[in-house]
């Protein structure tokens, strides 16, 4: 499998769930403002939507969007856990969580990153995501993970999300919960090796 990657954006996700569950694949580093590869390669003629992360499977296909990709990653080892089987209802409130994330989260933050955005949209993108921010601390106030007591592929998501407020100037103080999970989340021993094999594809 080939994990088509940007640092720090939201490619982020599945590269921490291959990182915990243990499967092998290249990381192919792409910059988003040239959509090249770092072979020199148009990543738009591997994925004609530009943007990451995307999975090359064995077999030459493609899959893209971050929620299909760790949903497909962890159903590889069921037994890890990352997800719950398919058909419950449990597997329900992880796409639930998932969905949560990527349109109420995910997509808040994009006029954030936008220089062209004005002042006052980004002020009231800021505060749509502190209402969400606010359901989020009810949630990890009494419990470790967002599906209760283990780790998912949901909290990968989110790990990654809440990461961009260091770059967004959104203090999360106001939410302990929320920086205790943070916390937590980066002293997973997956977590923080795809950390570092991020930092240092950057400085590649």
């Amino acid at each position: 499998m080939k994990l088509y990657f940007s640092p720090g954006a939201c490619s982020l996700s599945p590269h921490i769930v291959l990182h915990e569950l243990g499967l092998q694949a290249q990381a192919v580093r792409v910059d988003l403002a040239t959509k090249l590869m770092q072979d020199g390669g148009d990543f738009r003629a591997v994925n004609p939507k530009g943007y990451v992360p995307a999975l090359q499977l064995d077999d030459g296909s493609l899959l893209t969007e971050g929620p299909a990709i760790v949903q497909y990653l962890a159903d590889l080892k069921p037994q890890s856990g990352l997800a719950p089987a398919n058909g419950s209802l449990e597997r329900y409130r992880l796409q639930e969580w998932l969905n949560f994330i990527s349109t109420e989260l995910h997509k808040q933050f994009s006029p954030l990153f936008n220089p062209q955005s004005p002042d006052s949209v980004k002020e009231a993108q800021k505060q749509r995501l502190q209402g969400r921010f606010d359901y989020l601390a009810q949630t990890l106030g009494h419990q470790d993970y967002l599906m209760g007591g283990h780790f998912t592929v949901a909290d990968a998501y989110l790990f990654t999300v809440l990461g961009w407020t260091a770059y967004v100037q959104m203090d999360l103080t106001p939410w302990p919960a929320l920086q205790v999970y943070m916390q937590r989340v980066a002293q997973r021993p997956a977590v923080a090796a795809t950390l570092e094999a991020e930092r240092q594809a950057k400085k590649a």
